[in-house]
């Protein structure tokens, strides 16, 4: 029990090299041991409306203080998410209901916050084009290794598509720049607010690339114990059309303590997933980077990338964005259950329990209920489930097949091809000599691809038709029927369109020349 054993122990803990720090120590006659927290599971002690009692903590003083169990919580998160769940699990039995959209909240709703709910947030404009739609595939974990994402990543593919749960980082930038510091008759600490819940819902498949407008409002605030729920609803317009609204549920820890109400008709609820074994369970594991590149899609805060900020709020390390791990259940569950037809999305419920950290790898568990598909999502390493009570929503397969035009529809350029067609009878022979080549041509409208059609100027006398080549093109080109009319008419010089992108080619793309040499003689169709 000297001195002498103690004092080594000392002289370590202050040495600059030693990055040990808040730690408990046994020491003496030479040994060394460190004692660490440890958590019971706990029990809750308080009743939906009710206030907390001595009795009620004597009744569950046995099972708050049993061990057999235990947790070793390290850090204040673990914290935050054992209270928030609690609170959920006090206030489920069925206090909340699907929101069935009202635009705006009642102006006559009564609340001490007052002029808080029903604020609306400056309405926010932003563009994107197919680098962005890309760079967020990349960051919920779209790969070259998966050939079905091949879709999100490359923009020459024939069916480029955009994720459908890239309509959260639309919405999101109506909230940022501390909106919500802004909000008359309510005071939040940016710091102390976690995201909750979210949910997405498509009124049609977002394009490729678009300008859109978002408007949000805070349409409810309900009571949480020591914090505030914050229910904000943004909708967002392309060309003045809806295409996707998002709820955010966001909590304002530390804001609470009132007697505000508990429910409210506006939330979008969440819901349990089946008592019975998944139907299918998928494991990915996420990059080191993850965080890194996500973040580029616009959602800077620091906690997700500088080690020194996430410990200032308690994490050990920088944690992944929750709407990170919510692109990357969504992706999996779209190729899953759709083969990735973007078309099929219609929503996706989730509440994100727990953090993730960059490398940790993602378990998602999914049950096939008719077009809905509930999931829950886990931590392989740990077992933590960090997104639960989750659904996403799909269109039946043949409600979308029944609203897709025959004969191209209303197409300008179902008229051209009819029109080459009959031209080939005339100077047919002619054109396959000079051109010799398969042209496969996929036409798109709002930024997906409406018609495909061939242009045989290989074999025979050539022919056109309506779909994919029977064989393999030699060149397959993609541009919107707008485009195609003006190249046909002469009015968009088909390499100026090229290098702007708004013409892309696959293939031997060099036989584009010549058929813009057959265009040029042949214009007035």
């Amino acid at each position: 029990m000297q001195p002498d054993y103690v004092a080594p122990l000392v002289l370590w803990l202050c040495h600059e090299s030693c990055d040990e720090n808040g730690g408990l120590f046994e020491v003496g006659g030479g040994w060394i041991g460190k004692l660490r927290w440890e958590r019971t599971l706990g029990a809750i002690v308080k009743q939906r409306n009710q206030p907390v009692s001595p009795e009620a903590v004597k009744a569950n003083w046995k099972k708050i203080c049993d061990f057999e169990n235990a947790s070793k919580p390290q850090g204040a998160q673990d914290t935050f998410g054992t209270i928030i769940e609690g609170l959920r699990k006090i206030d489920s039995d069925g206090e909340v209901s699907p929101n069935h959209t009202s635009h705006l909240a009642s102006s006559t709703t009564t609340s001490e916050f007052g002029g808080a709910i029903g604020h609306k947030f400056p309405p926010t404009f932003s563009a994107y084009t197919e680098l962005e739609t890309i760079l967020y595939a990349l960051g919920v974990g779209a790969s070259i290794k998966e050939p079905k994402d091949f879709k999100f990543i490359y923009e020459g593919s024939s069916d480029f598509s955009c994720l459908p749960t890239f309509g959260v980082i639309i919405a999101q930038k109506a909230l940022m720049n501390e909106g919500l510091t802004e909000i008359p008759g309510l005071s939040v600490n940016i710091a102390k607010m976690l995201h909750g819940e979210q949910y997405l819902e498509l009124y049609k498949p977002l394009p490729r690339a678009g300008k859109f407008k978002s408007e949000a409002v805070l349409v409810d605030i309900l009571e949480k114990g020591p914090g505030l729920l914050l229910l904000l609803d943004v909708y967002s317009y392309y060309e003045k059309e809806l295409i996707c609204y998002n709820q955010f549920s966001i909590f304002a820890i530390g804001s609470g303590g009132r007697s505000g109400k508990r429910t409210s008709d506006k939330v979008k609820g969440a819901v349990a997933i089946p008592s019975r074994p998944p139907d299918v369970v998928l494991t990915d594991t996420t990059s080191l980077n993850q965080a890194a590149l996500y973040r580029l899609s616009g959602d800077w805060n620091p906690v997700h990338i500088d080690p020194n900020f996430a410990g200032a709020v308690g994490f050990d390390k920088p944690i992944l964005h929750g709407l990170c791990t919510f692109g990357f259940c969504a992706r999996h569950i779209l190729q899953q259950f759709a083969d990735n037809d973007v078309s099929r999305f219609k929503a996706i419920k989730v509440r994100f329990s727990k953090p993730v950290y960059s490398g940790q790898t993602l378990q998602i568990e999914m049950w096939k209920e008719g077009d809905r598909i509930h999931f829950q999502t886990k931590v392989q390493e740990t077992g933590d489930i960090v997104i639960s009570d989750a659904y996403v929503d799909l269109a039946p397969a043949l409600a979308i097949l029944a609203e897709i035009p025959s004969e191209g529809g209303e197409l300008q350029s179902t008229i051209v091809f009819k029109e080459i067609g009959h031209l080939l009878k005339d100077v047919g022979h002619q054109m396959v000599k000079k051109v010799n080549a398969v042209f496969e041509w996929h036409i798109t409208k709002g930024g997906n691809t409406a018609v495909k059609w061939t242009t045989d100027l290989k074999n025979g006398t050539g022919k056109v038709y309506e779909g994919p080549a029977k064989d393999s093109a030699d060149v397959t080109i993609i541009l919107s029927d707008e485009d195609f009319m003006n190249i046909a008419l002469g009015k968009l010089d088909p390499q100026k369109a090229f290098f702007s992108g708004k013409l892309k080619a696959r293939g031997n793309i060099m036989m584009g020349l010549k058929l813009q040499s057959i265009f040029k003689a042949y214009a007035k169709l």
